[in-house]
């Protein structure tokens, strides 16, 4: 449970990390990609443990909001099925189609970047 919260929280702050305070970033860098505990985050910016925890459920809620009302993460996921099933049924069934195989990797390319 702890790592798909952890896989959720790092998703979710790619998609709308811009959409964050600096001292939000930071404490969510810090304590999801990094693995700080809550105390060292506390000593690093000397505050409580108290107030990092609060600040990071708060930064949480507030992903997981703007995932609510825009559904970026969502819809790169399915967009991101779909192309590599177009992938799998292209390579089985026009193997020699390099044009098809062109607009693929175009597809993958582009979600790639995002």
């Amino acid at each position: 449970m702890e790592i798909e919260k952890t896989n959720q929280m790092n998703a979710l702050f790619d998609f709308y990390g811009s959409l964050l305070t600096e001292k939000q970033k930071s404490y969510m860098q810090l304590y999801y990609a990094d693995d700080f505990s809550l105390g060292e985050i506390a000593e690093e910016f000397e505050v409580s443990r108290q107030a990092i925890y609060d600040n990071i459920r708060r930064t949480e809620n507030s992903l997981m909001e703007y995932e609510r009302k825009l559904h970026l993460l969502e819809d790169f996921n399915t967009t991101k099925a779909v192309v590599e099933d177009m992938s799998r049924y292209i390579k089985s069934h026009y193997p020699k189609d390099e044009s098809l195989q062109q607009f693929i990797q175009l597809l993958k390319k582009d979600r790639d970047e995002k």
